[in-house]
């Protein structure tokens, strides 16, 4: 018998005039959803203005298939963590905070090349790949972030800001625990999946690149999933380019941390004309919470409902995710590196053991080297992200905790 975790966590309560949904996507549902739809109304059979029928290129791929033309595993050998090693030794001997962790004070001289090429292979490439074999229980726990910061500054030089807080002050916190903590917690305040063993819809995080740095694997369960954003767009463009109009326009999406104002009005997905510099993109940026709640923050009676066409649409996205996805076989050590404006990502439910409890870091980077344009709209929140954090500033925390945005108490 499976002992996956799939939703323990009790629906949250939807606000007046909300179609029925929920964060749990319902297969079914979506089907009926989908079906009335076309039944009901004359909808839109052509793409919006500018929009590509079809997207091609490495960033088009499959889960069944990607694997057979892109090993995206890059193993390192022992050359490379005696390398790793020496860098932290190196660190530590300088007697700086953690935020000053850069490609220059974690000097990796031979690696440094194949992190290059990694990132270029991130925003050019496939959209992400896996570092595998670090020696995490040879380390600290503070070594272990090091490592984490020191190689992923060869990658993407800036860190984001994950909460502006840290035990009740003003901070810039640059690294996240993702693990659960229904057990030891009030289930009462936690307003995320990340927290909880269940499982997580397909969804994008903010910023550029999203890192996860596994320091412990569930008993069972917890298979990190990927999938091509640009394959998604294609078979919603061929089949209901509809769809493409609702994502394209505004939408309400919620703001759980204290704000003026507790939604912003933004698409979810963004177009980026062909230059002669750059090809022709989309990108998606959602997250189901934001529009349907999770646990402790439903979604507020203060803002509008979503629409039924926005509710198709979210299924469409995650089903399709499934559809097309690949697990990436997240093992203990591993460091998984995502282009969060190409690929959208999930995770299955899973079962813990009192010796065995899945635990992840994670890092928001940005590489302006190879960048993406951001989109206008997407600038305030890149800015949040990105804007005036100092290393003097950066906080990493080494035990978890509920980050403020996905916090009730907050």
């Amino acid at each position: 018998m499976s002992t996956t975790v799939t939703f323990v966590t009790a629906k949250a309560p939807a606000p007046p005039g909300q179609p029925d949904i929920s964060y749990a996507p319902d297969y079914e549902k979506w089907q009926a959803r989908a079906a009335r739809r076309l039944k009901e109304g004359i909808l839109p059979t052509s793409l919006p203005d500018g929009y590509p029928a079809q997207l091609t290129g490495d960033l088009v791929w499959e889960g069944d298939t990607v694997g057979q033309k892109y090993d995206w595993t890059y193993v390192l050998n022992s050359g490379q963590l005696d390398e790793i090693d020496r860098a932290v030794e190196h660190f530590k001997g300088l007697g700086l905070s953690l935020g000053h962790l850069t490609a220059e004070t974690f000097p990796l001289p031979t690696l440094h090349a194949e992190l290059r090429r990694l990132s270029a292979e991130l925003h050019s490439g496939h959209g992400f790949f896996v570092i595998r074999g670090l020696r995490v229980d040879e380390h600290t726990r503070e070594e272990n972030v090091i490592i984490y910061a020191g190689v992923s500054a060869h990658i993407g030089t800036q860190r984001g800001r994950q909460d502006h807080k840290f035990d009740g002050r003003p901070a810039d916190v640059v690294l996240s625990h993702i693990k659960d903590l229904s057990w030891s917690q009030n289930n009462g305040v936690i307003g995320s999946p990340a927290y909880t063993t269940d499982k997580q819809v397909f969804h994008t995080d903010s910023g550029d690149i999203v890192s996860l740095f596994a320091l412990e694997t569930s008993a069972a369960g917890g298979a990190s999933k990927l999938a091509s954003t640009w394959r998604v767009y294609n078979e919603i463009a061929a089949t209901r380019p509809d769809l493409i109009h609702t994502l394209s326009k505004s939408w309400d999406m919620e703001v759980f941390e204290k704000a003026d104002k507790q939604y912003t009005e933004r698409p979810l997905l963004f177009h980026f004309p062909g230059t002669e510099s750059t090809p022709e993109r989309v990108s998606l940026q959602y997250g189901r919470r934001y529009f349907v709640g999770f646990g402790a923050l439903p979604r507020s009676p203060d803002i509008p409902p979503i629409t039924e066409a926005q509710a198709e649409a979210l299924d469409t996205l995650h089903f399709l995710g499934e559809k097309f996805c690949v697990n990436t076989d997240f093992q203990k050590g591993d460091m998984q590196f995502v282009n969060n404006l190409a690929i959208f990502h999930a995770r299955d439910g899973f079962t813990d053991t009192p010796d065995k409890r899945r635990h992840l870091l994670r890092l928001w980077l940005r590489d302006p080297e190879n960048a993406w344009p951001t989109p206008q709209v997407l600038k305030p929140r890149w800015a949040q992200l990105y804007e005036g954090v100092t290393p003097e500033g950066e906080v990493f925390p080494l035990e978890p905790y509920i980050r403020s945005a996905s916090n009730k108490g907050r």
